[in-house]
Order: structure tokens, then C-alpha cells, then sequence
């Protein structure tokens, strides 16, 4: 009984109501106290939180300032309760209060004291929804929004709002809910300052993204030896898009074909429209579309665009189809509606010539549920047909074969599959292991089920490469759930991709990962992260003309995917290819037009090809304006630039920007401590007492992780910068090459030559010239060794200036025209 209650809370959906007291933080303690308990009153005398309650269907969170309210009952009722304490609150205009609603999943997990709470994507989606209001909103987002507008009594106090970017680079879309006396109807501050011209969905995660965003851009490693231009996601992240269904972005992206030009065996599968009722079908809508998608994916003679990408034309109103085809470099799309009644599926579709809007072939379907993998494969047949594709054997085969007959383990698939484009949240590992748990239910379900097997050992990878549970146990759970699908089929396409991943995130096994990898590639000739994947070994084994024709592949069949533009992009500018780079990664802006590691990553561009910390700053002021949060988000580049700017108090501020748990280091799953940042910054300007006491309790963390995972090379590399500031030189330089040992140039290309430098860094310090010139000199030679505007500018390398082979490191390296490298 204990298991089946613990595998029904995993699945949970919830219907969270989130409410926080505006203005409390000025309040006093005294004041506190009595409005949360004049809050709560009100609350727990609503009669929806009442039957909810002794129904078990309701389950009170304390926030500090306010509360969570989560509903397992009926999605209404969130929102029958905010009414009931919007009604109460008119009597009490001195409580000012804010609420979000959203529904998703949650996950029951025991807290410090071991007793049950609950946390997931439901409880955070639904705060950064209530985070856009101002006192006296009501907000929902757009997904319960849908659900509320199937009903007369909800139509009218629904408002869209649009598009919004909150926290870490999310993009929601808000609805402000009142009518008559009940809300707020003026927009919210926020909303106005952060309105969007083009609606966002969510994409993967990885990564969100994407995205998902959300993607942290805090490179120290990186961008202090002029190699931030390399994020770590070494797989396709997933973070939330913007819609750009009506934008003009295909002026704006240079290198876009011409419909002359556009090959006549490509195509787009736009997301289905969900015509039913509950929005649970919108899971079901956008499985049949990327069945299809994924079906028409495996045909080489097809150039097919991923689900990212096409994920951005959600809203079919705002579509312009001459206009998409052209941002995607396709001749054709295929659109279509789903429509789910009971134990009944209708699917329409129609394939579109989009240079001529003629309607080349259109079919509707009226089946039982369970023959709906039925029907995505005679869809798929059918376009493939209607374009005259060459179909291998194989092909056919993999057309004809769904991925799984169990339409509830197919829903379990998707929901995972959303929870891991969350992979880059900051409560990614709640979300990931949510995943893993509905990923058991659907193989429990299906035992055949491949693709939840693939998905199972990829979500174990992630935990384990992106360090939020590093341990051996981890990686064998990735090795059991890879096991099961080789069972299943071992010459899948899926199979050979995980395979590789695995060899790559497990162990670093580039030459196996290569071979499994180009494997996939064969198989699966229009999965585009299949080309990132094989582009980022290609860049860790410095097979770098490799890496930057399988990055422009990727964007090819990826083209509005946010993280394939800024993987590519990367690639460019980490090879001091500085134009080429910059235009990668403006496109991204084009898809999320504030994210700051975009302005991070092009303001460093012009810096590190010419010097200018100007152009740098420039870039990420804008981003410090929006607001404290957005400021915290890009503290580090600010420090990195004040710091080449010699600018002390600047630095100060940026230092206190930084939180007390440091700063997470995406590129090799470091953490930055904040004293590590406090130290050096008074190191630079030579405040000695605040030197000794930062440094030395930033060298007690680095210290003590080394001893706890001594074949970790930055905790080395940290370690002996560490000990040469403080004048510990023996100890720093043993340190800082016990770092290459580890991981040498030979061995990661990608990361090697930034230990390379850290230890050129130490030589420096220590005043071993002749050291120092050996490191540089290998790292000037290196494709993505250190830039000219870190040697130019950076205080590291003050102690070799006025030498003569360090100014003919320099010129070296100077751009030929530096008058053209700004902005």
C-alpha cells in the first residue's frame, strides 16, 4: 500500500493558488506577525479551502511572507478560492496582497525534519506567475487560462496579457483575472516593462533549456582567460521561447535561404491544435504532432526541423505560414487539430506548400483512442509519399512501428519529457527525478516502451554531468535504464544516441562516443542533437573544423532553437572567429531578447577581440537596469569587467550582487565561492586584511574538495590561484598543474587550455616569468586559447607587461582592424 500511495504522489497534478503579501518585508516583526495571521483567517475561512480540506484534497505551504495553497481536487477551485478571499479582502484595504494560479505536476518529498512536503514545476510556475502582479492582482497562466475560457461563467474576467521573462530567463504567459470589483484590471508593472512582441512556449531543457531557459552564464573558468564563449551544456538545452509566429525575424537573420532556393523535400510539423475540452489533452495534441515529426525525422531524404524550433508556432491565429517557412528553411508545413471525446480521437490535417499557400493534401480521421499511433504512422506514410521521398527498408519499418500502444504510458512519456526541459531551472534535480519517477510508470505500463527507456538513462546523465548528483550510482542507474532499451532493440537510433551520451557524460570515452553517435546520425538524419552532441566531442578532441560544420548542421535543422544558436555561436567566437560568433548568438536575441548570457557572452565577444571593456559593459548594463534580480543574474561578468577596467568601486558593487552560496560555474560544474570573489577583488586592489581573511576561507572550501574528490581539476586549478595570492607559491604551482595532469589540453580541448592558463596565472603571480611565457605561448597557439583583450587588459597578466615577449604575445594577437571590432 506504502508503494502504490508513493507512486500516486509522484503523478500528481496539482491546481496551486500562490499568495504573498505585498509590501511585507517594510513591515515590522510586530506587523508581520499579526498580517500572516489575519492572512491565514481569511484563508481557512473560505468554503472552498474548507471542502478541500476535508476532503483531503488541499495542502497549506508556508512561504514567510504569504502561502501556497495546492489543490489535488478539481482546477477550478484555486481559483474559487482566490474570489472567496479577493470578496473578504475589500473589507481590509490595509492587507495588500498578490496571487498566481497555475496547474502542473508536484512531487511529495520530506523536508529537513523528515516530514512530508511538497515541491515541483506546479508550485514554482505558479509564484513566478503571482511574481508579474502588483497588489490587488489576480493572475493565471495561460494554460489554466485555456481551460477556464471552455466555461460562460469564467469568460469574462479573463485578460491576456501576453508574454512575461521572470526569474532565470523564463518566459510565462500571464492572463490578469478580474471583473466588476474582484482584481486589479490595471497591468501590472512588470508585464509593462517586460512586454514581449512575440508569445513563448516551453521547449527541453535542456535547457531549458532550453532554456529554461534557463542556462547559467556565470563562466569565471571561462571568461577570466578569455574562454567564457563555451557553456556547458553539452547537450541540447531547453529554456522557454518566444512565439515567433508573427515576428520578422527572417530579416533580421543574415543567411537565411530564399523560397527559391529551399529545397522541395523539406518540411515543418507545426504544433496541432488542441480542440477538447480539458487541457489535459493538450499533452495528447502534442504527442500526435511530434510522433509525426519524429517519424518523418528518421527519413534521410527528408530535411524535417525539430520540435524545438517548430514549438514556437503554437498560436495558429498569429501564424504566417510564407513567413515561418522562411525563418525555417522549409518549403512545406503540415498543420493539424486534435480533438479527444471520451474514448474517441478526430485528427485533421493538411500539408501546405508555403511558397504558394496551396493545400497539397489534407486527410481527417475519426478512430477509437488506441489507434492513434495508428494514425500518426499513416500520416507520416502519407507526407513522405506526398513528397517523394526515397523510403529505405528501414525506414519503413521505423514509420510503420509506434512507440509504444499504451496511450496513458505515451502521456507519462510527455510529461517527463516536459519536466526535463527544465533540466536548467534552479530546482532542475526536483524536477528531473519527478521525471525519472513518471518515466518508471510508463515502462511499468509499456514494458516495450524504448524511447521512456532512452529518456530514463538521458535524465540519469543529466543528474550526474550537470553535478547535481554526481555519484557512481547515478551513472549505473543511466547504465540499467540504457540496458533495457538495448533489449528492446539494440539497433535503434535512440539507442546508439544514448549510448553515446553515455560514453560521453559517464566517462568521458570520446572515441566510443564518436562511434555511437555517428551512428545515430544515420539513423536519426534530422535529430539536430544528435549533431550538437557530436560537435561538442568534436570541440573536446580539437577536431574543431568537425565541430563547426556539425554546429552549423544543428542550427540548419534547429534553426529558432535558442541553445543550438549559442552552442554554435560559441564555437565561433571560442576560436576567436569574433564576427561569425556574434551573429549566432544575435540571433538568439531574436528568440529571447533579454536573456543576459547572450549580452554577456557578445559583450566579452567585442572585449576579447579588441580590448574594449567598454562594448562589454555596454551589453550588460542594460541587462543591471531591469531590476535587482536581473543585476544578481549577470553579477559576475560585472565583477570580470570591473575588473579589467581597473574600476574598484564598480567591483564592490558587483561583489554585493553576489549571494552567500556563490556562484554555480555551468561550464565545469563548479562552484565560485563568494568569498572566492571577495578576496580577489582585494587582492586587485590591494586590500591586504580582507585578502587573508576571504582568501583563506575560500581555501578551506577548495581544499576540502579536493580531498573529497581528488581527481577533480578546477577544484586544483581554484586551490592554487588561491595559494598565489596569498603568496603560497610552491603549494600554488603543484596545485595548478596537478589540475593539467588531470585534464590536459591532450585530453579536453575544450576546457584543458583554461587550466593551461590558470596555471600560466600562477606563475605570474609568483614571478616565474619564463613559466608563465611557456604557458602562454602554448595557450596563443591554441584555437581557443587565451584572446587579445585578456591579455591586453586583464590585472592577471600586470606582471609580465613591458616585457618584450609578452608585447609580441600581444601584437600577436591584435585584431587586424581593431577599429572595426566595436559596436
Amino acid at each position: 500500500m506504502a508503494d502504490e500511495q508513493k507512486t500516486k504522489l509522484r503523478l500528481a497534478i496539482a491546481h496551486v493558488l500562490f499568495i504573498d503579501i505585498v509590501g511585507y518585508s517594510k513591515l515590522s516583526t510586530d506587523e508581520q506577525s499579526e498580517t500572516l495571521h489575519e492572512l491565514n483567517a481569511i484563508v481557512r475561512e473560505t468554503e472552498t479551502a474548507q471542502v478541500a480540506q476535508a476532503a483531503g484534497e488541499l495542502v497549506f505551504l508556508p512561504t514567510g511572507d504569504g502561502m501556497a495553497l495546492v489543490f489535488t481536487g478539481s482546477e477550478e477551485e484555486p481559483v474559487e478560492c482566490a474570489l472567496e478571499i479577493a470578496q473578504a479582502l475589500r473589507a481590509k484595504p490595509s492587507l495588500a496582497v498578490r496571487m498566481g494560479i497555475h496547474s502542473g505536476p508536484v512531487h511529495h518529498v520530506a523536508d529537513v525534519n523528515q516530514r512530508q512536503n511538497i515541491a515541483g514545476a506546479g508550485i514554482n510556475i505558479a509564484q513566478r506567475i503571482m511574481d508579474c502582479g502588483d497588489a490587488g492582482h489576480i493572475l493565471v497562466s495561460k494554460r489554466v487560462a485555456d481551460d477556464l475560457a471552455q466555461s460562460r461563467r469564467w469568460q469574462p474576467f479573463l485578460h491576456d496579457l501576453g508574454d512575461v521573462e521572470v526569474k532565470h530567463g523564463q518566459v510565462v504567459s500571464v492572463v490578469n483575472f478580474y471583473a466588476g470589483v474582484v482584481g486589479n484590471p490595471t497591468p501590472p508593472r512588470k508585464v509593462q516593462a517586460n512586454k514581449k512582441e512575440i508569445r513563448s512556449v516551453p521547449n527541453r531543457g535542456k535547457r531549458s533549456l532550453v532554456a529554461v531557459l534557463v542556462i547559467a552564464f556565470l563562466l569565471f573558468a571561462v571568461v577570466i582567460v578569455a574562454l567564457i564563449f563555451a557553456p556547458a551544456i553539452l547537450r541540447q538545452a531547453r529554456p522557454h521561447y518566444a512565439d515567433a509566429g508573427s515576428s520578422t525575424v527572417a530579416e533580421e537573420n543574415r543567411g537565411l535561404t530564399t523560397a527559391e532556393s529551399v529545397p522541395e523535400k523539406t518540411i515543418a510539423v507545426l504544433p496541432f491544435e488542441n480542440l477538447s475540452d480539458s487541457k489535459e489533452n493538450a499533452f495528447f495534441a502534442d504527442g500526435v504532432q511530434d510522433e509525426i515529426l519524429t517519424a518523418l525525422a528518421k527519413v534521410a531524404d527528408l530535411k524535417v526541423i525539430s520540435r524545438t524550433s517548430v514549438m514556437q508556432y503554437r498560436d495558429k491565429a498569429a501564424r504566417n505560414l510564407r513567413e515561418i517557412a522562411q525563418q525555417l528553411g522549409v518549403a512545406h508545413v503540415l498543420e493539424g487539430t486534435v480533438q479527444r471525446v471520451a474514448d474517441k480521437v478526430r485528427v485533421n490535417t493538411q500539408l501546405i506548400n508555403a511558397r504558394t499557400d496551396a493545400h497539397e493534401w489534407a486527410e481527417n480521421y475519426d478512430r477509437p483512442i488506441n489507434d492513434v499511433f495508428a494514425i500518426q504512422s499513416e500520416i507520416a506514410k502519407a507526407i513522405a509519399e506526398q513528397l517523394q521521398a526515397r523510403l529505405s527498408a528501414n525506414e519503413k519499418a521505423a514509420i510503420a512501428k509506434p512507440a509504444t500502444t499504451d496511450p496513458v504510458a505515451y502521456d507519462l512519456y510527455l510529461r517527463a519529457r516536459q519536466l526535463d526541459d527544465l533540466s536548467n531551472d534552479p530546482d532542475a534535480k526536483v524536477s528531473l527525478l519527478q521525471g525519472i519517477s513518471l518515466l518508471e510508470e510508463a515502462v511499468r505500463r509499456d514494458p516495450k516502451f524504448l524511447r521512456a527507456y532512452c529518456l530514463m538513462s538521458e535524465t540519469h546523465l543529466d543528474l550526474y554531468w550537470g553535478g547535481s548528483d554526481h555519484t557512481d550510482q547515478r551513472r549505473e542507474l543511466a547504465r540499467i535504464a540504457l540496458q533495457k532499451a538495448e533489449e528492446i532493440q539494440s539497433d535503434a537510433g535512440e539507442v546508439h544516441w544514448q549510448k553515446g551520451n553515455y560514453a560521453y557524460h559517464g566517462f568521458r570515452d570520446y572515441d566510443q562516443a564518436l562511434k555511437e553517435f555517428e551512428i545515430a546520425r544515420r539513423l536519426l538524419p534530422n535529430e539536430a542533437r544528435v549533431y550538437v552532441n557530436i560537435g561538442a566531442v568534436d570541440r573536446r578532441t580539437a577536431r574543431w573544423d568537425e565541430a563547426k560544420k556539425n554546429f552549423k548542421r544543428a542550427v540548419e535543422l534547429d534553426p529558432r532553437n535558442f541553445v543550438v544558436l549559442m552552442e554554435a555561436g560559441s564555437v565561433f567566437s571560442a576560436m576567436r572567429q569574433f564576427p561569425e560568433g556574434r551573429r549566432l548568438h544575435e540571433q538568439c536575441l531574436t528568440i529571447l531578447p533579454n536573456d543576459p548570457f547572450v549580452h554577456t557572452l557578445i559583450g566579452f565577444s567585442y572585449f576579447a577581440e579588441s580590448g574594449d571593456t567598454a562594448a562589454w559593459r555596454k551589453q550588460l548594463e542594460p541587462v543591471a537596469e531591469q531590476g535587482p534580480e536581473a543585476a544578481r543574474g549577470i553579477a559576475f561578468p560585472l565583477l570580470l569587467c570591473s575588473w579589467a577596467e581597473r574600476n574598484r568601486d564598480a567591483a564592490e558593487k558587483a561583489v554585493a550582487l553576489i549571494p552567500p552560496e556563490g556562484i554555480a560555474n555551468s561550464y565545469d560544474e563548479a562552484l565560485v565561492p563568494r568569498e572566492y570573489c571577495v578576496g580577489r577583488t582585494a587582492w586587485l586592489f590591494g586590500d591586504k586584511q580582507l585578502t587573508q581573511t576571504a582568501l583563506n576561507s575560500a581555501r578551506g572550501i577548495f581544499e576540502r574538495t579536493t580531498r573529497e574528490q581528488p581527481d577533480y581539476p578546477q577544484a586544483w586549478a581554484y586551490l592554487g590561484l588561491i595559494d598565489a595570492m596569498l603568496g603560497r607559491c610552491s603549494e600554488a604551482i603543484q596545485e595548478g598543474k596537478r589540475a593539467c595532469e588531470i585534464l590536459p589540453i591532450t585530453k579536453d580541448s575544450w576546457i584543458g587550455p583554461t587550466l593551461a592558463n590558470y596555471l600560466a596565472m600562477i606563475y605570474a603571480s609568483c614571478g616565474d616569468k619564463d613559466a608563465a611565457f611557456k604557458q602562454l605561448e602554448i595557450s596563443v597557439k591554441n584555437p581557443v586559447g587565451i584572446t587579445y583583450g585578456a591579455l591586453k587588459k586583464s590585472p592577471e597578466w600586470d606582471s609580465l607587461r613591458g616585457d618584450p615577449r609578452f608585447e609580441k604575445l600581444v601584437a600577436s594577437l591584435a585584431p587586424k582592424n581593431a577599429t572595426e571590432t566595436s559596436p
